[in-house]
């Protein structure tokens, strides 16, 4: 939110520098992220001064140049030399000092310097309005008044206007600082602890009357409940034309595009007080009615950016007796808004129910500086007031008379909140003990009345604007804000206490785990819950109905709750592919969300990404791209570290990846990872494969705690190895040998290996070759030769019998 110096010291008058008024508002909570200078005119007229030109002779080297003596105020005359056809003696005229930077349409600038023009020296520049910013016309330089004194500086003449400008970055709660009038609210409170006491200068409406009762437009407000408050007056004889100059520059200031009188004078009002109006064209009143009402669900409507719009049965409407006109404090309609040709108007200003406004707002994807303020709440007690302001102030720059009393419906008065404050509570929050007079002072300076006082501590009443204060906690934080948080001191010592927890706390785990993956070079990903509803399209795995959906989406794509970790982690995939970067290693530790008919459930899980090659490019490695294993080794280091190594694997259906496999310790399935579905990729616009892991993190935490670590001594015996070349189907996989190996000698036999795998030519069809090492050893003593080939034996006679090996 912009606020522009210039106009904050209209409220109150503060001598300070922009940086230091800045400083005080961020240490009010109202922080400043940045401090632009606009400028009406580009340099500001800096180095212009007013002249006389004393002569004007012909140049001897140029027929169209002209040398002129010019009086700018200092010692003696300067000689410049000009081409402007209507340069003269005798006149004022406003010349470009040696040093002064100007600037070119398009914003370039360069600087005037002594020179020579055909032989002749010049010592400055006598100045058209195109050449100052003041206008487009360079058929001649500007001659000024003759009233002008020389030597004055030409920003004084020409009232430029140079100004700072805030940029707040205002937190979502802060509705009453929406406004500059807000803004010199809080500083006043700030400057008061300073012990700089300064009034807060109101604009008065005391001149508002009543010209003549010609025009009435009857207001009927249908729904109480989503309009509290609704105030309107009739204006007529109007002139719609370009707003002051002095108007343009405070709504130029903060980003705003002057339009004519009648619409800058509503933003006006709503950028000084914070209350959005809206002006109908009174002659497109039809049955000079006003309702406030919803319409029928799929009713069309023509906004003023000339959408057709179908209205939602909730959304509240300003309507004629025919039609819609306005949508309440989101957008104005195309055909009720005030045009060139508009002499009679029907000026609002009201109050409607924030959440009201918020859905519809969202609804139709707008966001106005009207709804802005809405959706947030805004001061129900400045409604009439705020009318009052814009009323005076359009006739006073558009002329014209108010022609009706003003319409008033508030029928259930929005009250203010009543809180108790405890001084031992406040002290305990804060940290250290505030003068009770400064507390109350305080919140005497922010309109926080203090109804009684006691010794434990003060009953209060909050206005209603200040709608994010309504419990004791809120009130101490804003004690805090104003008395500042710097400067509450610290104290000499920390005292702290030591917790028992247990080492399989989640977030142990999830730290362990973490550091893991990003020495393996992985990333750790943090996505947004919110998600798009069209991903469950994608997954026959996931239900539509168990969605959790948001009561009030910031968009489209983020309605609902994820169910899946997979697609907000393939967001992030296509994102750095996008930005080349190819080879990816990405992990997160989240939740899902999932809507069930008797209750909602939240699940925690482990992701895991990899795309494109293992390594990066080096001349001395071989870049091989991410596989299937290669994922399987990381879920394997990763359940290995929890000390989870008992693990079933199994084929896994899904039908968001075409390869994929479970491991599982029992009936709880730990993980799933596969390669993803091309057709889920292509919806990312992902060309690349990507392999994914899902880990069931609430499992992998019971099953981390079931697990029984036993620690054995170091073996005093040798280990010995014997390998096996042994022929098998195609269909037999590495964990039946390892299983039969594990299950015909349970005690001496420590590992089983596949190293080496040849499928060929050589060999019959159907057929493959393992060679599988087998490391043997006795805790107790030495094997022999002859224990081990009994052992061995038995193994082969195994295979044999059961899958059919053969010994190679």
């Amino acid at each position: 939110m912009k606020i522009s110096y210039n106009w904050l010291k209209q409220f109150i008058k503060v001598d300070w520098d922009a940086e230091k008024t800045g400083d005080l508002l961020t240490d009010l909570g109202l922080e400043i992220e940045g401090i632009e200078r606009y400028e009406s005119v580009k340099g500001g007229l800096e180095g212009i001064v007013v002249g006389e030109v004393l002569t004007c002779e012909q140049h001897p080297n140029a027929d169209r140049l002209k040398i002129t003596t010019v009086n700018i105020g200092t010692d003696a005359p300067v000689q410049i030399v000009c081409g402007a056809p209507n340069v003269a003696a005798g006149q004022k005229v406003p010349v470009a000092t040696i040093g002064t930077t100007l600037y070119t349409a398009e914003g370039e600038a360069w600087k005037i310097k002594k020179g020579k023009i055909r032989g002749e020296e010049s010592y400055g520049m006598i100045c058209a309005e195109d050449e100052l910013g003041l206008g487009e016309s360079h058929d001649g330089i500007m001659v000024l008044d003759k009233q002008h004194v020389v030597g004055t500086p030409a920003a004084d003449i020409f009232e430029v206007e140079n100004d700072d400008v805030f940029e707040i970055g205002l937190t979502p709660n802060r509705a009453d600082a929406m406004s500059h009038y807000g803004v010199a609210r809080d500083l006043k409170a700030g400057l008061l602890q300073k012990e700089v006491t300064l009034e807060l200068i109101t604009p008065s409406v005391s001149s508002f009357h009543v010209d003549a009762r010609s025009l009435k437009i009857d207001v009927d407000v249908k729904d109480i409940e989503k309009a509290p408050r609704y105030c309107g007056v009739s204006i007529t004889g109007l002139k719609i034309e370009a707003s002051p100059s002095w108007l343009q520059h405070r709504l130029k200031s903060i980003g705003l595009s002057p339009i004519n009188n009648i619409v800058d004078a509503t933003n006006y009002v709503l950028h000084e007080l914070g209350q959005p109006l809206h002006a109908f064209d009174a002659d497109k009143i039809s049955g000079n009615k006003i309702e406030v009402k919803t319409c029928k669900s799929g009713t069309k409507f023509t906004s003023l950016d000339g959408i057709i719009r179908e209205l939602h049965e909730d959304d509240l409407m300003i309507c004629d007796a025919e039609k819609p006109m306005c949508i309440a404090g989101v957008f104005g309609g195309i055909d009720s808004g005030v045009t060139n040709g508009t002499t009679r108007i029907f000026l609002e200003s009201a109050y409607f129910n924030p959440v009201s406004i918020r859905k519809t707002a969202k609804r139709h994807a707008l966001n106005t500086d009207a709804s802005f303020r809405f959706e947030r709440g805004i001061d129900p007690n400045i409604t009439e007031y705020a009318l009052k302001r814009a009323a005076l102030l359009i006739i006073e720059i558009a002329g014209g008379e108010i022609t009706s009393d003003i319409s008033d419906t508030y029928q259930n008065k929005i009250k203010d909140f009543e809180v108790r404050l405890s001084f031992e509570n406040a002290k305990k929050l804060i940290g250290e003990e505030i003068p009770k007079e400064t507390i109350k002072s305080i919140l005497t300076s922010l309109d926080i009345k203090v109804n009684n006082v006691t010794e434990a501590g003060l009953g209060l009443t909050v206005p209603a604007y200040r709608n994010d204060v309504q419990r004791e906690a809120d009130i101490i934080e804003e004690i805090l804000r104003v008395f500042g948080y710097n400067n509450i001191g610290t104290t000499e010592k920390l005292n702290a206490s030591i917790s028992n927890s247990s080492r399989f706390e989640d977030y142990k785990l999830q730290n362990i785990i973490g550091n893991q993956l990003a020495s393996q070079g992985f990333y750790e990903i943090m996505a947004n819950s919110l998600t798009s509803p069209k991903y469950i399209e994608l997954s026959e795995d996931l239900n539509e109905a168990h969605n959790v959906q948001m009561l009030n989406p910031l968009s489209t794509d983020l309605e609902v709750m994820r169910q899946s970790l997979l697609f907000s982690g393939l967001e992030a995939v296509a994102h750095n592919i996008n930005r080349r970067r190819n080879d990816l290693k990405l992990f997160e530790f989240g939740k899902t969300y999932h809507q069930y008919t008797d209750a909602r459930e939240e699940h925690k899980h482990l992701s895991l990404f990899v795309t494109g090659n293992k390594t990066k490019e080096r001349w001395n490695t071989i870049i091989t791209p991410s596989d299937f294993f290669y994922l399987k080794g990381s879920i394997e280091t990763v359940l290995e570290r929890l000390g989870l190594t008992r693990l079933k694997s199994a084929p896994t259906k899904s039908d968001i990846l075409s390869e994929g496999m479970s491991l599982a310790i029992g009936k709880k399935i730990l993980v799933n990872f596969g390669l993803v579905k091309k057709s889920i990729l292509k919806h990312f616009g992902i060309s690349q494969s990507v392999l994914f892991a899902d880990f069931n993190w609430d499992n992998v935490l019971e099953m981390t705690q079931h697990n029984k670590i036993k620690f054995n001594a170091i073996p005093k015996y040798p280990e010995v190895r014997r390998d096996f070349a042994l022929l098998l189907d195609n269909s037999v996989t590495f964990e039946d040998i390892h299983t039969i190996a594990k299950q015909t000698e349970k005690q001496m036999l420590k590992n089983v290996n596949l190293f080496d795998v040849y499928e060929g030519k050589k060999l019959p069809d159907g057929k493959k070759s393992y060679a599988v090492s087998f490391t043997l050893q006795d805790e107790n003593k030495t094997l022999n030769d002859k224990q081990i080939d009994k052992i061995m034996s038995k193994l082969q006679t195994n295979f044999e019998s059961k899958l059919g090996a053969e010994l190679r």
